[in-house]
């Protein structure tokens, strides 16, 4: 099978981008994985399907968004500014425009202040456990998480995906390689989790490392940065705007609290056009 595609990335966090519009995409689960592999295929965090919507959908395009391990999920801020900017180039959005697109996870409402830097509404925070999905009886702003016997501390919130948040005192701890891992992991969160550990610089500046569910570490993680300065907000931590500084380089984070919607700021990047053959 020959396959044209794009490689972008949003601060580092990398993407294979394919253009589904005129057929549905064609990788399975395994042909994924090939790819993905940062040896043996292209190499990425995440696969991105650029796709119609049907007919009477207030969106514009919809976009699928699959793991390095084939896992399909429910959303990437740092695909969606991908997309958005795959789609102006391509003549499909203009600058400046409110446009809905159509999310795994539902509308999310794009708008490119220029070519390659877009911003994301990213929709409400949830914090009910029931939503994230974490298992715990009641809402809470912190909640405790035993990991073989050493208890820590953690927030959980979905941004249309699952995460994590722990507070550190150094993002670049070596203990962080095991509890990354053990966190993405833990049985608590019925569909694993994105984890992030976040340093507190002052109540507008954050510094961010995530680890990803099906695809480990990663430079950048834009639902990460949003789930991260929401968590934070709510116990008290940061205000309303926050700068997210994460390896790959910064997000801006705007929300007003509970009854708003999240904004996200940042940059998207194109790298090379390619065609590769897969294997029958």
């Amino acid at each position: 099978m020959q396959l044209a595609f794009t490689k972008m990335h949003g601060l580092g966090n990398d993407f294979v981008v394919l253009d589904c519009r005129q057929r549905p995409m064609p990788l399975s689960t395994s042909d994924i994985r090939t790819l993905g592999d940062r040896y043996t295929g292209i190499g990425f965090d995440q696969l991105l399907s650029i796709e119609t919507v049907a007919d009477g959908d207030d969106c514009r395009y919809a976009y699928g968004i699959w793991n390095r391990d084939g896992q399909a999920v429910g959303q990437c801020g740092n695909g969606v500014r991908c997309v958005a900017a795959w789609l102006h180039r391509e003549g499909l959005l203009a600058l400046h425009e409110d446009v809905r697109l159509r999310s795994p996870s539902g509308p999310v409402l794009v708008r490119l202040l220029d070519p390659l830097t877009v911003a994301v509404d990213m929709g409400e925070p949830a914090f009910e456990p029931a939503q994230v999905p974490f298992d715990a009886p009641h809402r809470a702003a912190r909640y405790p998480l035993d990991l073989d016997g050493a208890p820590i501390t953690i927030g959980a919130v979905s941004m249309g995906n699952p995460h994590a948040v722990v507070e550190v005192d150094d993002v670049r701890a070596t203990a962080l390689e095991r509890l990354g891992p053990q966190i993405t992991a833990h049985p608590r969160f019925a569909e694993g989790c994105n984890t992030g550990f976040a340093k507190v610089i002052d109540e507008a500046h954050i510094r961010l490392r995530v680890h990803e569910r099906g695809s480990g570490w990663t430079q950048a993680c834009g639902s990460g940065a949003c789930a991260a300065m929401a968590v934070l907000q709510m116990q008290g931590r940061v205000g309303r705007e926050v700068e997210v500084r994460l390896p790959g380089g910064p997000l801006q984070i705007a929300w007003k609290g509970p009854g708003h919607t999240l904004w996200m700021t940042g940059p998207a990047a194109f790298v090379f056009e390619g065609r590769c053959t897969l294997p029958e």
